[in-house]
């Protein structure tokens, strides 16, 4: 009898383990994040296992009226505050790439406010080589850093700018509207794939952040809303 039970013991542990890490996981499609207020203390942490990259693609969607220096998506380790950082530089009218702490600007691009935009980027650390993809359009391919992998415990988070890893935020620099679709790659997605994902077909999601498969954190002020659709 003993025995049996140990055994019956040890099944329901293996279903609630499984149950557990099935809730861990969130399936957000049609599902946005809304950062109503201006402030340096709401964002969304994206939890993953990775610390070893040679290569990082992020695409996501997201809409604003902010008319101020912004930060989309950052990407910290204990050595880089902006290892892996998505930035919109008002004053220059820039979308700013920030590969372990080295920039590139990417002027030109319409970024409208109150419009859903599709923003791309992608870093080879093989070549140095990183690009913009903004609403399916390509950059040029611009020089950062090459010749060491991006490492660590890293911390990924939305909604706000990291100056030192897990923190520092500045409430002007924080993302006031909505995102969607975040998805991240550990390699350099083909220009096929990101087109698939600006155009809303299907496309391999990516294998380190899954917007169909997330596991993340809300912390303050965040709202986890069903995405704004257009009537018809």
């Amino acid at each position: 009898l003993q025995q049996i039970l140990c055994k019956m013991m040890k099944v329901l542990l293996l279903l609630l383990m499984i149950t557990a890490c099935a809730e861990r996981f969130s399936d957000l499609s049609g599902k946005m994040f809304t950062f109503p207020l201006e402030t340096n203390r709401a964002y969304v942490k994206f939890n993953t296992s990775r610390r070893d990259f040679d290569a990082i693609t992020v695409c996501l969607r997201s809409f604003t009226d902010l008319k101020r220096d912004h930060g989309l998506f950052s990407l910290s380790t204990p050595n880089n505050a902006n290892d892996f950082l998505i930035f919109w530089d008002n004053t220059n009218k820039e979308m700013e790439p920030h590969i372990k702490n080295k920039k590139v600007e990417y002027g030109g691009r319409d970024y409208k406010p109150n419009t859903w935009h599709s923003i791309c980027t992608t870093w080879d650390g093989t070549t140095g080589l990183t690009q913009l993809w903004f609403n399916g359009q390509p950059s040029i391919r611009k020089f950062t850093i090459s010749g060491s992998n991006i490492g660590g415990p890293v911390n990924i988070i939305v909604g706000q700018e990291q100056d030192s890893h897990g923190g520092g935020f500045d409430l002007k620099q924080s993302f006031v509207g909505m995102m969607s679709d975040v998805h991240m790659w550990d390699y350099v997605l083909s220009a096929c794939e990101i087109q698939n994902y600006v155009d809303e077909r299907n496309f391999t999601p990516g294998n380190v952040l899954n917007w169909r498969a997330l596991d993340y954190q809300i912390i303050d002020k965040v709202l986890l809303e069903n995405k704004v659709t257009v009537c018809y």
